[in-house]
């Protein structure tokens, strides 16, 4: 076996041993729609995967990583997808804030970060969106006021996923008084558990409530939480971006393969496969994800040479029309099923909350209309859109 082969034996071996024990129900537990489920139990088992060295891979071993490969990366997460281990819960700051603080930030503040996030001692969320500044960021108005030797941080963000479990949240706000747009926009790490900080869950069309509003009302951090200067916020924003759209996404789509294969054995079960437009529908879907998985893997050249570039839009844009057309045809394969609960009071199947919690998949980390704006400017070279 070669070294890929040889690392992907190992991760496989690994969890068939450690998803035993107390971590025995904890397979398939968590997940986009289900991140309530058995969190106490996931944050155990992340750490435990700590202590065992298999979080934060791809990072560099001077950082408390493996140094792992791309193709070992992938490895790991599609053996990991493939357990039915449970989702993670250090995500976001192992896949976005640390591989940002690597990039730009200081020696203190790797020092102080990153150790925390590769022993899942301490969890992030991402400040990005708000009312009037979703799709369109740039339009930000949180602002931080330098006050002596700590920043005072007023405003409002929304649709923050697991804020009401995070340590700490990378807000991007603007920093300079009278700024727009772009410029102005400063990168700031803000911890959470503070007065001056209020965080009410949304619940969504599936009843849970991964993302909250988070209100800061003059919340404090020190000076030295800026990564980068003061006014490198877009552009560090966007390499944030950028490092989300790596190489977990093909753990993903060993996900959205269950998905798909539970969806045709439920049309056999139930006569839909019959129908003829609904098996051409479960065909041209799995063409769908084959084609995804090859432009995935294809974009894996980008993460290798650093920091992804814009063609990572184009994963976005694509799997999140695939995955929204997915639940869609769930539920047309269910058929009059499908308007009727699980369970009462509101039980949900997985095939209906797959419809629900997807049609969210083309707006949140980027909506599908500025993924193509992305696309068409910075991939293609098209002229730029009228402002």
């Amino acid at each position: 076996m070669n070294r890929s082969e040889t690392f992907r034996a190992e991760v496989r071996a690994w969890l068939e041993g450690n998803l035993s024990g107390e971590f025995a129900g904890a397979r398939g537990l968590g997940g986009p729609g289900r991140e309530h489920e058995a969190f106490d139990v996931r944050l155990a088992w992340e750490r435990h995967m700590a202590e065992a060295g298999w979080t934060c891979l791809g990072w560099p071993e001077q950082y408390g990583g493996r140094g792992a490969s791309v193709e070992e990366q992938v490895a790991f997460h599609e053996e990991y997808a493939l357990a039915g281990a449970p989702a993670r819960v250090g995500h976001i700051g192992e896949n976005l804030l640390g591989p940002t603080i690597i990039a730009f930030g200081t020696d203190e503040q790797r020092a102080r970060f990153l150790p925390p996030i590769v022993a899942a001692r301490e969890l992030w969320c991402q400040g990005y969106s708000e009312p009037n500044a979703g799709s369109d960021l740039a339009n930000v108005q949180t602002r931080a006021e330098l006050d002596g030797d700590r920043w005072r941080v007023t405003g409002q963000k929304v649709w923050t996923s697991l804020a009401m479990e995070a340590d700490w949240c990378f807000v991007v706000c603007r920093t300079e008084p009278g700024s727009a747009r772009h410029r102005g926009l400063s990168y700031l790490l803000v911890p959470m558990r503070q007065d001056g900080v209020e965080i009410r869950p949304i619940v969504q069309m599936t009843g849970t409530s991964e993302f909250n509003e988070v209100f800061f009302d003059g919340a404090v951090t020190d000076a030295a939480n800026i990564v980068g200067a003061p006014g490198d916020g877009w552009k560090i924003a966007m390499a944030t971006l950028g490092f989300e759209r790596g190489v977990a996404t093909l753990g993903q789509q060993v996900g959205f393969r269950r998905e798909l294969e539970a969806i045709v054995a439920l049309a056999r079960r139930t006569g839909a496969v019959d129908d003829p437009l609904l098996r051409d529908r479960l065909v041209r879907s799995w063409i769908g994800l084959e084609v995804m998985r090859l432009n995935a893997v294809r974009t894996m050249a980008g993460i290798a040479a650093g920091a992804p570039g814009p063609e990572s839009s184009i994963s976005k844009l694509v799997w999140g029309v695939w995955h929204r057309e997915l639940g869609e045809l769930a539920m047309d394969v269910l058929g009059a099923a499908g308007m009727v609960a699980d369970g009462p009071p509101y039980d949900l199947s997985d095939e209906q909350r797959l419809y629900l919690f997807s049609r969210s998949d083309t707006i949140y980390a980027g909506s599908n209309e500025i993924q193509r704006t992305i696309i068409g400017e910075r991939v293609l070279g098209l002229p730029r859109e009228p402002r």
